[in-house]
């Protein structure tokens, strides 16, 4: 079938494109890109006022299948990621059981090509159950799919262990993302130490505990020569030991979440709202800051939700017991535009290399842009609608966001995957 888009303000720096212009997409691909097209039969779509750019990945998000369904499930978590505006994502393996074994991804894989539109890839764990141990499966991994090794969620306390994962994740041409966290300085931390935990009276999480290990793993990059991803950074010092190890050359890319973006300690009060209970958790407006100065200069390369869902009676519990983390998937978009793009800080072009080419880049994915030949995994969005967030808003099936009640500018309302719809006009496309 063929489709014509007109009128959107196409943008894609990878072409060095930003214009008003026509896109014709055929057969899963973009035919032709110009002005004034038009198609002999097929479906044409009128963008005007709207912003077309390459789909969007998400290289950090948590579906929670196999094994607790209940918060997320393959489904749920494809079309909340289709409502935010993205074309694929990459699932943790902290799921129960854990992947690690090429059984458990080929099961990731094989469920989303059954029920979702948006395209599932999944990492797999560095070490058996995440225990940070012995290593996991990597080469059956490797083979049943997997683009990536982590064990998110934890850090590989193990510095031997971790060159080891390295080592051998190098030989297969693949990547480590690393969640960074010494866990004998974050044992029982809450919040960021500092004025957040002497005020509530929680357990302080310093923000060397997660420093610390960035560097340790970033001297192994160096060491084993392996790429690494350095997952959700959250302070200013961890941002320039990356900024650092861009200096000399190493394989070293990193991430950063919107709430680490947009929140900080300063957002928690006496009402202990635990859907600002993260991992690592909110800090300062200085890191704040730095970390927005760091998206603008290159030294962060990504930014991923670190979609977190969690069941209303878990994240109910007294803050001490309630698990960690926020859902993203369908707030990132609309908190980048609002307090990135719409106020000049951040250009739309920036927004598409870090929302698009490279997550598609780190993760050694097939390179999707504006131009004839490309596969047509489209975003569009309507930059002028202004929302509010709302539990009711969600398709996924938790709703533990942290950004409840937000009133935000700009939302994805069509999503092309091979250039077939997963969102259209707003609404979800099951079929």
């Amino acid at each position: 079938m063929a489709l014509l888009l007109k009128g959107a303000r196409c943008i894609d720096p990878a072409v060095d494109l930003d214009a008003v212009c026509d896109i014709v997409v055929r057969d899963g691909l973009i035919i032709e890109v110009g002005e004034q097209l038009s198609i002999a039969k097929g479906v044409t779509v009128d963008l005007s006022g709207k912003v077309l750019v390459p789909g969007l990945v998400d290289m950090h998000v948590h579906l929670r299948d196999p094994g607790q369904e209940y918060k997320e499930d393959i489904q749920s978590g494809g079309a909340a990621a289709a409502r935010g505006g993205f074309t694929a994502i990459l699932a943790m393996p902290n799921t129960n059981p854990v992947i690690d074994t090429g059984a458990n991804v080929r099961y990731v894989l094989e469920r989303a090509d059954k029920v979702s539109h948006t395209r599932i890839h999944t990492a797999g764990a560095m070490t058996i159950d995440l225990q940070g141990k012995e290593m996991a499966e990597i080469g059956d991994m490797i083979q049943a799919g997997a683009l990536a090794f982590t064990d998110d969620g934890r850090g590989v306390q193990d510095a031997g262990v971790m060159r080891r994962v390295m080592d051998y994740v190098k030989c297969f041409n693949s990547r480590v993302l690393s969640h960074c966290q010494d866990e004998s300085l974050t044992a029982g931390g809450m919040v960021n130490e500092g004025t957040a935990s002497t005020l509530l009276g929680l357990a302080g999480w310093p923000a060397l505990g997660e420093e610390a290990q960035i560097a340790r793993d970033i001297a192994l990059s160096e060491l084993t020569g392996c790429p690494l991803h350095i997952q959700h950074l959250s302070t200013a010092a961890g941002a320039d030991l990356v900024r650092q190890a861009k200096a000399k050359g190493l394989p070293v890319s990193s991430e950063v979440t919107p709430h680490h973006l947009f929140l900080h300690e300063d957002d928690l009060d006496v009402t202990y709202n635990t859907n600002l209970k993260m991992n690592p958790p909110l800090r300062t407006r200085h890191d704040n800051q730095a970390l927005i100065e760091a998206l603008l200069d290159g030294t962060i390369d990504a930014i991923a939700t670190d979609h977190a869902p969690h069941a209303a009676h878990e994240k109910s519990l007294e803050f001490e017991l309630a698990p960690y983390g926020t859902i993203g998937l369908e707030t990132a978009l609309p908190l980048v535009l609002t307090h990135l793009v719409e106020p000049g800080i951040m250009s739309w072009s920036r927004l598409v290399e870090l929302m698009a080419h490279s997550p598609r880049c780190i993760l050694g994915l097939e390179q999707v842009s504006l131009k004839a030949h490309s596969v047509a995994d489209l975003t569009i969005i309507d930059p002028e609608v202004v929302w509010t967030v709302s539990e009711d808003s969600f398709a996924s099936r938790s709703t533990n966001s942290a950004f409840i009640g937000a009133t935000l500018k700009g939302r994805a309302t069509d999503v092309y995957v091979g250039g077939y719809a997963s969102l259209e006009n707003g609404e979800l496309v099951y079929e």
